[in-house]
């Protein structure tokens, strides 16, 4: 890799990462799954944003990013489609009475049957949280507008495909991990409740937000 490729790779590597400490809805249906679920169940909604990343980088790595992106009406779908998800994933955990939220840690270290959603549903969820926001295809776009040129090689633009999928999953099952350490799970479920219902209040708003947005347009 000579220096201008190693150059491209840090540049847009840094600002994806970058991107990635900037919490967001997909952070907080993270710690939601997290704090509510048995650890292999969570990581699902890692591995769900990672692969709804991975589409986006693909659709722009091909071309349609900068289609789909120039398409007002299919740009204006996705937004009232993504704000409505997160408007229900908001109902839900605002609706969820407390005692559902008593002695999580308790349960899953006793490995007794838990009251949670399976790994399939998790991924479900953690993928069309990922895939329905047009911000994370606005991103890439805009990133890969950088590399999107005929002098950088599919080869180098696949590799830089493959690193930014890995670390949005690496990343987002960090933080599930994190929050499966004993010690810290225990001090978040016992604010589990309180927790979810934040969580879901700024999902909520969010989600209000984008719709509003879209319909304005």
């Amino acid at each position: 890799m000579d220096m201008s490729l190693t150059s491209i790779f840090i540049t847009v590597a840094l600002a994806h990462f970058l991107a990635l400490l900037s919490p967001g809805p997909d952070f907080l249906l993270i710690v939601k799954s997290a704090i509510s679920n048995k650890t292999k169940n969570a990581i699902g909604v890692a591995l769900g944003i990672a692969i709804a990343n991975a589409v986006y980088i693909v659709l722009c790595l091909v071309g349609v990013g900068s289609i789909l992106a120039s398409s007002v009406p299919i740009m204006i779908a996705l937004k009232i489609i993504g704000g409505l998800f997160l408007i229900y994933l908001a109902i839900q955990a605002l609706k969820a009475r407390k005692s559902s939220y008593q002695n999580i840690a308790v349960v899953e270290a006793s490995n007794e049957p838990q009251q949670n959603k399976s790994f399939a549903f998790e991924l479900a969820t953690g993928f069309m949280s990922g895939i329905l926001n047009p911000k994370n295809l606005l991103f890439y776009l805009s990133l890969f507008t950088v590399v999107l040129t005929n002098e950088v090689s599919l080869g180098f633009k696949i590799s830089l495909g493959v690193w930014m999928t890995s670390v949005v999953f690496l990343w987002d099952a960090a933080i599930v991990l994190l929050l499966s350490t004993p010690k810290i799970r225990t001090r978040f479920t016992k604010m589990a409740f309180y927790i979810d219902k934040l969580t879901g209040a700024i999902l909520g708003t969010i989600g209000i937000t984008i719709v509003k947005s879209a319909i304005s347009r």
